[in-house]
Parts: structure tokens; sequence; C-alpha cells
């Protein structure tokens, strides 16, 4: 029963891939219309308390507005863009949603055929890792307008899960005993959550770099970067899901050394995996303490998420893979 649970799991997962893809066609298109027509005014009547200020709507291409109370700039109306965001961007939204669908019981599978939690090894943590980027972009869309990166998000997420298929793809194995322990369910997932609000907000970075840049752009790249939120509502929006990633990540470095106390007898031994968990940590609080105390709103501050993540990806694909230490649970 195991194998054909897997192979399903598999079947799913591919079938989920696909999605992606035409999803990731669907924001493209999407943002190939808002390169190509030029911004039109037009007059929306939004409700403005005492000393709001206006701000500019991300999906009604320049349209001057101002926000509701409680909400972020560039609120949804509706899922995956609200009435400005276009056909495209709508089918891209529920294509999303469909593949999130198919890759979530890709993952469960897996995890009733392992009879444990699906994320023990490099291949598991890839297919629940990518599920909750994915399930962190529809998330925070509900709220923010962030059809802008659904090219971006479907992109890296097709990538990661393709790569995760080909080349860390491993059949269904019994746990080591170190990993025998609840921690395993609380660590490892707070870190994966972590991750995704990181991934997030380094792609919200790069678009604010692209937002930016005045000189050397062709023109349809002007008009999309000017139908783009503002550079501030980019820059606050990424320190805000950093700001969520970090206390995950913080989470996730104490709840690392309570496991390796329990499992090795010390709360910390130096070892590759555990340097790497700390330096990421220590990017983003210098992230964090540089934005909110020296002022570092704007393009370096950009730049250093971008670094932060770098680590990330850095963590997982090189330290995982060509490292080997007491974490060494890739098995590849």
């Amino acid at each position: 029963m195991t194998p054909f649970l897997d192979a399903l799991s598999l079947l799913l997962v591919y079938s989920a891939i696909a999605i992606y893809a035409a999803a990731f066609v669907a924001y493209t298109l999407h943002l190939a219309r808002r390169a190509s027509t030029p911004a039109v005014p037009v007059t929306v009547r939004v409700p403005v308390t005492a000393g709001a200020t206006s701000t500019t709507d991300p999906d009604l291409a320049g349209t001057p507005t101002a926000p509701a109370p409680d909400t972020a700039p560039g609120a949804a109306a509706a899922p995956g863009g609200g009435r400005g965001a276009g056909k495209a961007a709508r089918v891209g939204f529920v294509l999303t949603v469909l593949g999130w669908v198919f890759h979530l019981a890709g993952v469960v599978l897996r995890g009733v055929a392992a009879d444990r939690v699906p994320w023990a090894n490099m291949f598991e943590f890839s297919l629940t890792g990518t599920a909750l980027i994915i399930a962190t972009f529809l998330a925070v869309s509900l709220r923010v307008r962030l059809a802008y990166l659904g090219s971006a998000v479907l992109g890296l997420t097709v990538l990661l899960l393709g790569v995760a298929t080909v080349s860390f793809y491993v059949p269904v194995v019994p746990l080591m005993p170190a990993l025998q322990s609840g921690w395993l369910v609380i660590h490892v997932l707070v870190a994966l959550l972590a991750t995704a609000f990181f991934g997030l907000a380094f792609l919200v970075s790069l678009t604010y770099l692209l937002t930016t840049r005045r000189r050397g752009l062709p023109s349809r790249l002007t008009r999309l970067r000017d139908s783009l939120p503002g550079p501030e509502d980019l820059d606050r929006l990424a320190y805000r899901l950093t700001i969520v990633g970090f206390i995950l990540w913080t989470f996730t470095l104490i709840a690392g050394a309570i496991w390796a106390g329990r499992a090795w007898g010390r709360f910390w031994g130096w070892d590759v995996k555990e340097v790497w968990t700390f330096i990421i940590w220590v990017l983003y609080a210098g992230y964090l303490h540089a934005t909110a105390t020296r002022g570092w709103a704007g393009t370096r501050a950009a730049w250093l998420c971008i670094v932060g993540f770098a680590a990330v990806l850095f963590n997982f694909g090189v330290v995982n893979v060509f490292f080997t230490g007491l974490h060494s649970y890739s098995g590849l």
C-alpha cells in the first residue's frame, strides 16, 4: 500500500506543477497587459478617515485612492486582486488555488504513506515548504493585492518543485532515531513557515528595486513599473513580512537548541547547519535593527533582505547536500 500511496502522491505533485505553470502563464499575461496599457485615471470613492493619507492602488493603474480603516495599502476588495485585477489575474488566482489543493493532497498522501509528518528529508521538505509558500501568498492576497507578484511566486514554486521531483526524490523510509521526536513537527514546521514569509519578502524587495529604477528601462517595463505599488508601500510590506518570518525563525532557533539538548545532550555544538541557521537569524536581525533604528528604509534594506533569503537558499540547497554533520538528513 505504501508504494501505491507514494506513487499517487507524486502524481498529484506533477499535476500541481502543471496547474501552477498554467497559473504562471495567466499572471504573466496579466503583467503583459499592465505593461502595454497606459495608466488611465479613474475616480474611485473610498471612505477616508481622519489623518489617512492617499496612496496608489496597485491594480487600478495609478489611481489615487485612500486606504480604508485597518487595511494595508492596496487591500483587496476580492481575492486575487479585486475589481481592477483583470481577467488574467483572476484566472491565475483560481488556478493557484486549484494547484495548491492538488499540492496539499500530494503532501498529505506522502505523510500517510510514510506514517509520519512529511518533512523528514530534502524531497519532503521541498514539497511542504513550497505548499506553505503558496498558502502564504494566497492568505496575504486576501488582504493585500499581490497579483503583480503572481508570476514570481508561481515561477519560483514551479522551479523548486521541479528540482525537488527530479533531484531530491527518495522513496519513503523510516525515520532515523534522532528524528523520532515531537520536536520534528514543531521545529521544522515553524522553519518552513518562516521560510515562506522570507520568500515573499524577498520577492517584494526585488519588486521594490524595479520600482526605484528610473533609467535604462524599456517603455513597457516603465509602464509596468508605474502600475506597481509605490516604493514606500513595497518597503513597508517587505518589512512586515520579514518581522513575521523573523519571529518564526527565532522560535526555530530556540526549538532546535532544545531538541538538540534532548537528542545529543548539548544545546549547541557548532554543527554547520546550526551555524547557518544562526547566520540567517543575524542577517534578518540586522535588517530589522537597521530599518527600525538606523533609517535603512529603501534600497539598502531591500538588498539586505535579498541577501538574507540568499542565505536561506544556501542553507537549504548547499549545506543540506554538500556538508556532512549531525543534521545530514537530506536522504540523498
